[in-house]
């Protein structure tokens, strides 16, 4: 069986969600820094929800140190910054789901900016 991100399918949603997005990290460009994006990002991790795993909507373009912002690259699970970005996904998507966001010093990731 192939692996998932060296398949041919896999590839082509890449390539056009990359394209999509101009190749510029979306994350940043909320805040009005040009990065450019190399990796296509899993809002809704694609272990977990394999339904999402093509969705345009459950994929964002991002750089490398983004992408290290949103996943614990040591636990492999969402950060707080992932997890609020799960979160602002699903409430524009009118999911109907409830992320528990953790808490720092009292204030979730969205209070803190």
């Amino acid at each position: 069986m192939t692996d998932f991100y060296t398949s041919d399918k896999w590839r082509r949603k890449r390539k056009r969600i990359l394209r999509r997005d101009g190749y510029m990290d979306q994350i940043e460009k909320r805040y009005g820094r040009m990065v450019e994006a190399t990796i296509v990002h899993h809002i809704f991790p694609r272990d977990e929800y394999p339904e999402y795993a093509f969705s345009d909507w459950n994929l964002i373009s991002v750089s490398l140190a983004t992408h290290n912002r949103l996943h614990d690259r040591e636990t492999n699970v969402l950060t707080v910054d992932g997890l609020d970005l799960m979160r602002r996904t699903a409430r524009k998507q009118g999911m109907d789901i409830t992320i528990q966001l953790p808490r720092c010093n009292g204030k979730t990731a969205s209070q803190r900016r």
